[in-house]
């Protein structure tokens, strides 16, 4: 298709006429060296670029792995049947664990890797974690020299427009690279299972269904991210894709291997989120933070002394309300809306064990209490 080429329109006055006027003749501008420079330049960056990205392929594809799963589901008519699924991961370590999400093993009842020399191995898993949507797997019977672990990058360092490339296996397409750039840092996408994971990684770097729990990568080959999902109204990439920061891997990924699972630091509340529409109802101090309802036996909350409802209110619409608790407005000094922050900065900034100040208001009066966070059953 060619494009059109719009000429701008002028309008050409005749100028009023003198006489003995010498004519001025129009200097014609010389090409300088510059485009020609510019040129060159840009063909030795497109060679220079392009060896780089023949060179990540090459280091790091070996790297990664095939991954199918096989389920026993029932069929109607058919009674029960095999239903086989697919995904990526990559090597970890030396001894071996392969990395994936959890999505990609869960319910799974055979699980089989094929390397980068095409033998197939059947896996079992080290440890999963459906909030953070990270697995480890380990292949039965491999040898070291199939081994060949990613190095793990910052994912701190990451600026948007920053180049990335994923390599997984899109649609059974072994060891399928693309390319593109960090799109957007912090992002919040939805689990099927309703939660959350936060500060996520979105790339418009082509990821599709068998991407999941394949490497996002840097320029430099190491893992900057887990590619675990995508947004898009056709089930196909249309770059929107979404990994879990190289930050949430180094995090958890260690407790997966050394105990199965990673228990999540939890505060232990209910609570609502407050409006402006509940303010007014209610009366609150502030228009934003949490408004307690319940606080869970034996949790931090409680062992720092938060409190919960003290009674029920009826709204015009019927429904109940818990109401008189504290409020919760801020952890660590840092202010807290709904629930989702909530959750987030616990993920990310803290660990079972640690302590959290919380910012709250009680009967008006602003109050500090400091919980130690326990593991969310």
């Amino acid at each position: 298709m060619m494009a059109a080429i719009g000429l701008a329109a002028c309008t050409l006055a005749t100028p009023p006429q003198r006489q003995w006027t010498v004519p001025v003749p129009t200097s014609t501008p010389v090409p300088t060296p510059v485009s020609l420079n510019r040129t060159l330049d840009e063909r030795v960056l497109q060679a220079e670029l392009q060896a780089l990205f023949v060179a990540l392929y090459e280091r790091a594809s070996s790297s990664v792995v095939h991954i199918t799963t096989r389920t026993q589901v029932f069929d109607f008519f058919r009674g029960i049947v095999p239903n086989e699924g697919t995904g990526s991961g990559f090597f970890v370590d030396a001894a071996g664990h392969i990395v994936t999400n959890y999505h990609v093993i869960a319910g799974a009842d055979e699980i089989e890797v094929i390397l980068a020399d095409e033998m197939r191995l059947p896996a079992r898993v080290v440890g999963a974690d459906a909030y953070t949507d990270l697995a480890v797997l380990v292949a039965e019977g491999i040898r070291p020299e199939q081994i060949r672990p990613l190095p793990i990058g910052d994912s701190t360092a990451l600026r948007v427009g920053m180049i990335v490339a994923a390599i997984g296996n899109p649609f059974g397409l072994d060891r399928t690279m693309t390319t593109g750039v960090v799109s957007a840092l912090g992002r919040t996408i939805e689990r099927e299972d309703g939660g959350v994971i936060g500060e996520v990684i979105q790339t418009d770097a082509a990821i599709n269904p068998g991407n999941s729990g394949g490497p996002l990568l840097n320029l430099q080959g190491e893992v900057v991210g887990v590619n675990t999902s995508i947004r898009s109204p056709s089930g196909g990439s249309v770059g929107i894709g979404f990994a879990v920061p190289a930050r949430t891997l180094q995090r958890v990924v260690p407790e997966l291997i050394a105990k199965g699972r990673y228990d999540h630091p939890w505060l232990g509340i209910s609570a609502y989120e407050i409006t402006d529409e509940l303010a007014r109802l209610l009366k609150l101090p502030v228009r934003r933070g949490l408004l307690i309802a319940q606080v869970q036996p034996g949790a931090a909350a409680e062992r720092a002394g938060v409190r919960g409802a003290k009674q029920r209110v009826f709204t015009r619409s019927g429904a109940v309300l818990l109401v008189g608790g504290d409020i919760l407005v801020a952890l660590d000094d840092r202010p807290i809306a709904t629930r989702d922050q909530m959750t987030i900065y616990l993920e990310n900034n803290k660990r079972v064990g640690e302590t959290v100040v919380l910012s709250l208001i009680r009967d008006g009066q602003p109050l500090t209490l400091t919980a130690t966070l326990t593991a969310r059953p």
